[in-house]
């Protein structure tokens, strides 16, 4: 598999041995080759952090928590590099591209900073329902993604999600009750004023939300345009 030329240099960076490269590649590829992720790699159509495409920066995160996980399950530690992996590959699988839109919510815990961990578990279970089926996993799965964003906190899903704002609210109807309560569970948990301000329960969800920092903050943010669209959610450099 080729990868674009930041993500071979992250791979290099990280070691990844030929054999990680199969392992890693095994791991991602069904998602990876979906058509919705694969919409996500062009960075016209979801520009992410500055001009990198959502979906390399997903795989980033990806690489960088797989090799984490490796690592720590090679010294002993009770975790499955595959659930984490799967965590990092569906944790920003949000509905619509933030940046430069006219998209208005109501209130300010219904922004795109807040919920777009919500939006990416539920397109996660409509597009890829077979990686929730058995229980334990699907709980590790659910509060990794929703909890990615810590220590920034993550909107409260009433009990109709109806609140929210979302914009993938019409597949709501369509997840099995099993996810809704997981996924209620885990936003409301240390809950104040709507926004949920927990960390993941798994040392799975944990590592990825360390690998989402560490890529966003050290590799991809590095023009003050893209800084001030976290805040904003305009960027005049991609304006320009």
């Amino acid at each position: 598999m080729k990868y674009d030329k930041e993500t071979e240099k992250l791979l290099k960076k990280y070691h990844f041995t030929t054999q990680d490269r199969e392992d890693f590649w095994n791991i991602i590829s069904p998602i990876y080759n979906h058509q919705e992720f694969q919409k996500r790699l062009d960075p016209s159509l979801y520009p992410h952090h500055g001009k990198k495409s959502l979906g390399d920066h997903i795989v980033s995160d990806a690489i960088v928590t797989y090799s984490i996980a490796n690592k720590k399950k090679q010294k002993g530690k009770d975790i499955d590099v595959f659930v984490a992996v799967i965590i990092a590959m569906f944790h920003d699988l949000y509905e619509l591209p933030w940046q430069n839109t006219k998209i208005v919510k109501n209130h300010i815990v219904n922004k795109h900073g807040f919920t777009h961990p919500l939006e990416a578990i539920i397109n996660a279970y409509t597009w890829f329902p077979e990686y929730f089926n058995d229980d334990a996993k699907a709980m590790k799965i659910v509060d990794g993604v929703i909890h990615h964003m810590w220590p920034f906190p993550v909107r409260a899903i009433d009990k109709t999600f109806t609140e929210t704002e979302l914009n993938n609210l019409d597949k709501v109807p369509n997840l099995d009750d099993r996810i809704k309560n997981i996924i209620i569970k885990s936003s409301t948990r240390k809950e104040l004023k709507h926004i949920s301000f927990s960390r993941s329960l798994f040392l799975e969800g944990r590592i990825v939300s360390y690998a989402d920092t560490k890529v966003s903050i050290g590799k991809e943010l590095k023009s003050a345009y893209a800084l001030i669209a976290i805040i904003t959610g305009i960027n005049f450099g991609l304006k320009k």
